[in-house]
């Protein structure tokens, strides 16, 4: 590696074209609005139910996320069983694959003539086409990010320390939450955090299955990418700032949440 006056000096430029100049262009388009216009845009009745589901879907998924990821990762490091390489592989799909492909899997197959949904829709179950659609897409897109970074951390925790536990008496779920639970909780949060932030933005996979009926199941990447359509621009980025200023205290309040349990670790 060179110096490190070079390397600094490449980091700043490379992080301040790539982040912080298109980010610096959303604010300063979003300024060419008076304070009433960015208030009619970004807080209309349409935008605030747009941002309700997105940031209530993708919180909810990735609370779904943080628990059966944390089960797939406890299952992939610590037992073996036929065909664990390819379960394992899967993990990683929704990286590979195009997230409009998932979006269209999955209208395929909740829809009322789909595979699942000519069975629950009936038993008065709609998936396709509401808020609930929503949850499934986000679902498949963030699950991976918690798998990932929970299993690295599994595979250092050493069986050890819960045989020694179970040797002073605790029982499987107090070993879990006195032991386990304290030692996979910074990877957990990271995990669930890089989850919800996907989810957050993510595009491709939910307009197929949402249905993008205005206050009802439209997410705000839609929202802006109708107003965009509609060439006004600075609405566009007026509903990218708001949803850029919400998830970066978010991301903000996780992280601080991340750094407590790691001081309370040590």
């Amino acid at each position: 590696m060179p110096g490190f006056h070079l390397t600094l000096g490449y980091t700043l430029v490379y992080l301040a074209l790539i982040v912080l100049v298109p980010l610096s262009a959303v604010f300063l388009r979003t300024f060419s609005l008076t304070w009433d216009e960015f208030v009619a845009v970004a807080f209309s009745q349409r935008a605030l139910a747009a941002y309700r589901l997105s940031f209530g879907a993708a919180l909810f998924a990735g609370v779904l996320n943080a628990v059966f990821g944390l089960l797939l990762a406890w299952v992939l490091v610590r037992y073996r069983f036929p065909g664990k390489r390819i379960v394992d592989a899967i993990i990683d799909l929704p990286f590979a694959l195009p997230t409009a492909v998932a979006g269209i899997a999955f209208t395929a197959l909740y829809a009322g003539n789909g595979w699942f949904g000519q069975y629950l829709e009936p038993m008065g179950i709609k998936i396709a086409f509401t808020p609930i659609g929503v949850v499934v897409a986000l679902i498949f897109v963030g699950l991976p990010f918690v798998v990932r970074t929970v299993q690295p951390v599994l595979q250092d925790l050493n069986t050890e320390v819960e045989e020694a536990a179970a040797t002073l008496g605790a029982t499987r779920i107090t070993a879990f939450r006195r032991v386990i639970l304290p030692a996979i909780l910074p990877a957990l949060s990271t995990g669930f955090a890089m989850a919800f932030a996907r989810a957050v933005g993510e595009y491709g996979s939910v307009i197929f299955i949402a249905g993008n009926m205005p206050m009802k199941s439209e997410i705000a990447p839609l929202l802006i990418i109708v107003q965009l359509e509609q060439f006004n621009y600075a609405g566009a980025t007026s509903i990218a700032t708001v949803m850029l200023v919400a998830s970066f205290l978010l991301l903000l309040v996780i992280n601080l949440l991340q750094a407590w349990g790691r001081a309370r670790g040590a």
